[in-house]
């Protein structure tokens, strides 16, 4: 019986022989001129065939991510510390958050994911966390990740004697391996954005475990780490000094979400934002935040920062300033409209309460007055205050009390800087006397913040993205260590911000913060600003970018597994399996 296949490939064969037998015989008959004619008519068809061809390709296939490719970044500083337990600078914690993993994890969107744990349950009482670990997770060496890993990466964030910023998160949280691939957290009470702590980093215990608290930060591996994240160590280079002048990432091909498309990401670090700014104009380097795009070539993205910044008023130091109308006066004399298009360059956001853009609540408006400085004056005239000017202040003759010279501390760098001046300007024409005084951000923290030693403070909370503002405005917080630098005291307030961190009901949350937002602003505790917007230059061929809302710079990486330099067509059945 002959072969089906064997048929097919006689019978096409035969066919196509036959057919180019009987073009080749009648292009012989034809005269020499009209021979190349035919040749050229041949050769045009077969091109517009090939066109078609393309053309119907372009049509049917789909374009999707594919692997390979560098990311060159800027970066201002030098890494010492590659360890989640002991990162303190910026270029630490980025490099920390592309090498180590966590049980959970942000996406692009902002949305905790599991990354090293399958899943997770929280107890009734909503004391008690307990995550099952992927079986496939694994350390870049390709030892599996255990929870005895993730126990002693918290025993070691809990240690004292290691001083490890994550202290604060951990303390007073019980963990236990209840067997390889299991894990609990018991929390001496509830506690709702307990999960944010659970994106901390995960250590291999087998190769930490002998290194002694004062010897940690100085181990190979806080420089080379072993780790679970997306991307490993490929190559570190120094300068003659000792200090890391490049560092190169590569994929990790085990991570358990998935290889990253891009093979690595090297980084180039800097001394001063300047020499920063030159590299990415350059083409030196193709990304770097805080910068705008350079040239056409480049892309900048944004996204909100969860900062905010405002000139904070201390009642305790300036009795003056306990007076909510004199509050809400320098508060309404701010055109922040102008301060963000002038001082800003147009990249954040006016505000005029304590929580940060992007946090899922209505916020308050900012007041749209043509003249700010009239309608602060009204607020004082409305309360009994006259303006004096010959002596250049206001009085409050039935209250005894004058609105003379403030002044505004801050820290010496050129963002604060520049708005400092103009809100001594707005209250300037105020008739209030006003000043700046610039100090080193070491010396503002020390001497100026840990003791309230200020009348008006410009400075920026940095919320984080569990949105908890406890540590800022609650009423237990308002003496060192405590971050209520307003000296703010509400007891609904208290009462909302504890329910906020306590409730596990993500609706009722979001229902507090808008009460908190609203309580607070319309105290005015300060003279709320501005919320940032964090810029990432990138080159315009970069694509699969999403950026969260912004707590720390290392966020921008959130997605960075899917980030992509190269695509190939592929058909649309086989783009549904991409990454």
């Amino acid at each position: 019986m002959t072969d089906p296949a064997s048929l097919w490939e006689k019978l096409t064969r035969s066919r196509a022989v036959a057919v180019f037998e009987r073009f080749e015989r009648s292009l012989k008959a034809l005269p020499p001129g009209d021979k190349l004619v035919g040749y050229c008519l041949l050769a045009l068809v077969a091109a517009a065939a090939i066109l078609a061809f393309h053309a119907l390709e372009a049509r049917l296939l789909v374009r999707v991510p594919a692997e390979g490719g560098t990311l060159t970044e800027g970066e201002l500083g030098s890494p010492q510390f590659v360890n989640p337990l002991l990162a303190v600078s910026d270029a630490d914690r980025d490099l920390a958050a592309l090498t180590y993993a966590g049980l959970m994890g942000r996406n692009g969107s902002g949305d905790l994911v599991p990354v090293l744990a399958s899943s997770y349950t929280v107890s009734p009482d909503g004391k008690t966390y307990t995550f099952t670990l992927r079986p496939d997770a694994t350390f870049s060496d390709g030892t599996p990740v255990t929870a005895q890993d993730v126990v002693f990466t918290v025993e070691k964030a809990q240690d004292p004697a290691l001083k490890s910023p994550e202290y604060a998160d951990w303390s007073g949280v019980a963990a236990a391996a209840l067997d390889a691939h299991t894990v609990s957290f018991t929390l001496a009470k509830p506690y709702a954005p307990f999960l944010e702590d659970t994106t901390l980093g995960i250590l291999p215990a087998r190769l930490w475990q002998g290194v002694s608290d004062a010897q940690f930060p100085f181990s190979n591996l806080a420089i080379q780490p072993v780790a679970a994240g997306p991307f490993k160590v490929g190559r570190v280079v120094r300068n003659a000094s000792g200090l890391i002048q490049s560092y190169t990432l590569v994929a990790n091909p085990d991570y358990v979400l998935g290889r990253p498309y891009l093979d690595s990401i090297r980084f180039v670090f800097y001394d001063q934002q300047e020499d920063l700014a030159r590299a990415l104009a350059a083409g030196a380097v193709e990304s770097a935040y805080g910068i705008p795009a350079a040239d056409a070539g480049g892309k900048t993205l944004t996204a909100p920062y969860s900062r905010v910044f405002g000139v904070f008023f201390n009642p305790g130091d300036n009795a003056v300033l306990a007076r909510p109308e004199v509050r809400e006066a320098l508060s309404l004399a701010l055109d922040r409209s102008a301060i963000v298009a002038d001082s800003l360059g147009g990249y954040a956001t006016a505000i005029m309460g304590p929580v940060p853009p992007g946090s899922g609540i209505a916020e308050t408006p900012v007041p749209q007055t043509a003249d700010p400085i009239a309608a602060a004056a009204q607020v004082l005239a409305r309360a009994g205050w006259s303006y004096d000017g010959d002596r250049r202040e206001w009085v409050n003759a039935a209250a005894k009390l004058t609105l003379g010279a403030l002044a505004i501390k801050t820290s010496n760098v050129p963002e604060l800087k520049s708005v400092a001046v103009a809100v001594e300007s707005e209250w300037e024409k105020l008739g209030i006397a006003t000043d700046v005084e610039l100090y080193e951000p070491g010396d503002l923290t020390q001497n100026v913040i840990k003791p309230r030693k200020y009348d008006a403070l410009l400075f920026g909370m940095v919320i984080g993205s569990g949105d908890d503002l406890y540590p800022f405005w609650d009423s237990t917080q308002k003496s060192d260590p405590g971050l209520n630098i307003a000296d703010y005291a509400d007891s609904t307030t208290d009462a909302l911000l504890e329910d906020a961190r306590s409730n596990d009901d993500a609706q009722q949350r979001l229902d507090d913060l808008a009460q908190i937002e609203s309580r607070i602003a319309a105290a005015y505790p300060a003279a709320f600003v501005y919320a940032p917007e964090f810029l990432y230059a990138v080159p315009a061929r970069l694509e699969g970018v999403a950026l969260p809302q912004i707590s720390v710079p290392a966020d921008r990486f959130a997605s960075a597994a899917d980030w992509y330099l190269r695509t190939e067509a592929v058909w649309p059945f086989l783009a549904t399996s991409s990454k």
